[in-house]
């Protein structure tokens, strides 16, 4: 893991559940008002989400490269996304709710 891996980066928002040679399971939390440290996901995933609210997805510039209320994504509790691995980024929850997933990370084998 390089130190930009999120668990080392910012370990107040990701912690691992499982991990072994094929998988890594994060229960990844963030608070309202709350935005994570510099970090990235060297693994694509799918996460189940137990709550969601809106976020602000910014780059290593601070750039935002995603911004879901403009993207008209809105999750439910219990649905299920994909994302693909993600370069270094910060992830800022701008609504009133936590953001709350478990995303299983699928290694390359």
């Amino acid at each position: 893991m390089d130190n930009l891996d999120a668990v080392i980066a910012a370990p107040k928002q990701h912690r691992i559940a499982l991990e072994n040679d094929q998988v890594r399971v994060l229960d990844t939390r963030i608070e309202p008002g709350e935005t994570t440290p510099l970090h990235t996901h060297g693994w694509p995933s799918a996460c189940y989400v137990l709550s969601w609210d809106h976020v602000v997805r910014r780059d290593a510039n601070g750039e935002v490269t995603f911004d879901s209320r403009s993207a008209g994504v809105n999750l439910e509790p219990g649905q299920t996304t994909w994302l693909g691995a993600l370069e270094a980024h910060t992830l800022e929850n701008v609504g009133k709710r936590p953001v709350h997933l478990i995303c299983v990370e699928v290694k390359s084998t």
